[in-house]
């Protein structure tokens, strides 16, 4: 695909917002770093993937970078206490963001004196005893919390090897979370519902049963919904009406069934393109009223803001639920 040009200066993005922590709510300002990206994608790639798109045509320099963590700060409003930092591939992966980088940028948000927890992406292979005792020894004086967090997709290694392509294992997952743990920081996990060649069913069982498997590795799990990215095995699938993302109706029964189940466990989903044809939707009638109650849930985590959701469309879901393992690959309803 031919990709755009970009200012090195500038982030992918940067948002404010609010995220459940410690069991209320706080402001929280994301950030998506412009780095060279992510070294799987360019060996292999993931089938939904379509971050590569946002990756630098040429590493950027050490001032690109924290002139690009400058421009995210100055975002910020009074009283931010968790930065989430992605680089739509892995923080802790030194051929992204090397450790002079990383620790400079680690003191800078130090000293805004406000941010009391930093949250960054990483595959799980980047997670070990050094880098993180690099980081903790800076976020500690300023005593600032550290989690990483890691898209784990499914806990079935054949899924996430032959649906999704991640490149690692369970195990892997496991390894980094033990590791982390040990010197005291969290592990978010992220879960992907519906990844390509899966039924309605099976996807929603695939995350049920990947929380429970991830559940004693991760203090936050978020239920991410595919959407179609540009440039993607899952956007060609699309193209050929091989591939419908999941059903809204798919996460609320998702997330109401695993919260009932761990309800000390932080379940969260933000369905990015929410009710649009290339992203999660029910019957368009309902979506947006269901993609907010979604993210409602993820601020509460009380469950009773997805019991009072109904559409007529519900009972066409329990039908696809219940016949589309039944249609040879193909999606019931559009």
């Amino acid at each position: 695909m031919k990709k755009k040009r970009y200012s090195p200066d500038m982030p992918v993005a940067v948002w404010t917002g609010r995220d459940p922590q410690e069991g209320k709510a706080v402001d929280s300002l994301t950030v998506i770093f412009r780095t060279i990206g992510c070294y799987w994608s360019r060996k292999s790639g993931c089938t939904m993937c379509g971050y590569f798109n946002d990756a630098a045509d040429e590493p950027p320099s050490e001032d690109n970078l924290l002139s690009q963590l400058d421009h995210a700060l100055e975002k910020m409003v009074t009283g931010t206490s968790l930065l989430k930092i992605f680089t739509s591939g892995s923080f802790l992966d030194e051929r992204e963001v090397s450790k002079e980088v990383r620790n400079a940028m680690m003191e800078r948000i130090g000293k805004t004196g406000s941010i009391k927890k930093v949250m960054a992406e990483t595959r799980p292979e980047f997670v070990n005893e050094k880098i993180l005792g690099t980081i903790l020894d800076i976020l500690e004086k300023y005593d600032i919390k550290f989690e990483v967090a890691i898209g784990l997709e499914t806990s079935s290694d054949t899924i996430r090897k032959d649906c999704i392509n991640k490149g690692f294992t369970f195990n892997d997952f496991t390894r980094a979370s033990e590791i982390a743990s040990k010197m005291g920081v969290s592990t978010k996990a992220y879960l992907l519902l519906k990844p390509p060649f899966l039924s309605e069913k099976t996807a929603i069982e695939d995350a049920l049963v990947s929380i429970s498997d991830a559940a004693p590795y991760a203090t936050t799990i978020s239920l991410n919904l595919t959407n179609i990215q540009k440039g993607t095995l899952v956007e060609e699938l699309y193209d050929r009406r091989d591939y419908r993302p999941p059903w809204l109706w798919s996460a609320v029964f998702v997330l109401r069934t695993a919260k009932e189940k761990f309800p000390g466990l932080t379940l969260v989903s933000d369905p990015v393109a929410a009710g649009t044809k290339r992203g999660p939707h029910n019957c368009r009638e309902c979506d947006r009223d269901v993609a907010q109650a979604l993210r409602d849930f993820s601020i509460t985590q009380d469950i009773e803001a997805l019991s009072w959701l109904d559409c007529e469309c519900y009972s066409l879901w329990e039908k696809v639920v219940e016949l589309e393992d039944y249609a040879f690959g193909s999606f019931l309803v559009k």
